[in-house]
């Protein structure tokens, strides 16, 4: 096609400023969990916006911070290698939330990755007035000379449309990169293991999202029945973590299966009978073997 374009893009922001969300509704399907803990993405996730005229390659990757694990340094490696490698970087700033040192530091260093285009997003515009918003997008423009500013809401939908106009124009003429039917390149194992480790996210307290990981020992749709079967895994590090995800009389457990059972069955299409199993994998986020066991 005459003057197609497709290329690879990624966002970038302080936590919660909503850059799965907004990937979610980019892509229209749910491919990337969210959670209000940060640090919940662990690795770059792939989502593709096929429109008539371009392919937007939307990736998903952790949010930079400082690491104090083997899983938080190669957690960053993803996101710089990712940086360093897109053809446009949107920085995302929440509209309801005035732009501080954090917001200054990553916007500095975007400076390091001169290959590609940079755009500002202004987040969640949902959430406050058109005075308030317009304040916003007058801040974050003082920043730097930004190929493009849109402001966006992920929740409500306003300006996705707008802005993956504006996407299309700033990655490259080429033809699609992806087959043009399809969402996502992760697999399906992957994103079933995300659903959960969302669900057990949002039931956890505050001292173990870093600690939870996600393996599948089998699943498949049962012969002779429109069931889907799950055999999961939910690990965490230490012994005395086991209580607190199984709660009193395995009610949080319970919880969790519950929660992200539904998930499971909005992706399948299909009723879906979900067992998980908590164990502990002492201190795997700084053992290199176990990384890989668990797929990090």
């Amino acid at each position: 096609m005459n003057n197609f374009r497709a290329g690879f893009i990624t966002f970038v922001g302080r936590p919660n400023v909503g850059k799965s969300t907004l990937t979610n509704a980019l892509v229209g399907e749910k491919i990337a969990i969210t959670s209000s803990k940060p640090q919940t993405t662990r690795k770059a996730i792939r989502g593709l916006v096929n429109l008539d005229s371009a392919q937007l390659i939307i990736v998903d990757t952790p949010g930079l911070h400082r690491p104090r694990t083997l899983l938080g340094e190669r957690l960053n490696d993803v996101v710089e290698n990712t940086l360093s490698e897109v053809d446009v970087i949107g920085f995302c700033v929440p509209a309801d939330e005035k732009i501080g040192p954090g917001d200054q530091f990553i916007n500095s260093s975007l400076d390091r990755y001169p290959r590609a285009k940079l755009v500002a997003l202004v987040t969640k515009a949902e959430k406050v007035t058109r005075d308030q918003l317009a304040s916003q997008l007058i801040a974050i423009s003082a920043l730097r000379d930004w190929a493009a500013i849109v402001p966006v809401s992920a929740v409500s939908g306003e300006q996705l449309e707008e802005l993956k106009a504006v996407l299309a124009e700033l990655v490259p003429e080429s033809p699609a990169l992806y087959p043009t039917d399809q969402k996502t390149e992760e697999s399906l194992e992957s994103r079933i293991c995300e659903l959960i480790r969302e669900a057990a996210l949002e039931k956890s307290r505050e001292e173990l999202p870093h600690s939870l990981a996600v393996t599948i020992d089998e699943h498949g749709k049962r012969e002779g029945a429109e069931i889907y079967d799950i055999h999961a895994n939910l690990w965490v590090e230490r012994d005395s973590q086991k209580p607190i995800i199984i709660g009193k009389g395995g009610s949080r457990l319970k919880e969790i299966g519950s929660d992200a059972r539904r998930e499971i069955e909005a992706l399948l299409g299909s009723k879906v009978m979900l067992k998980i199993q908590v164990k502990v994998a002492p201190s795997w986020q700084s053992d290199p073997k176990l990384l890989g066991r668990l797929g990090l």
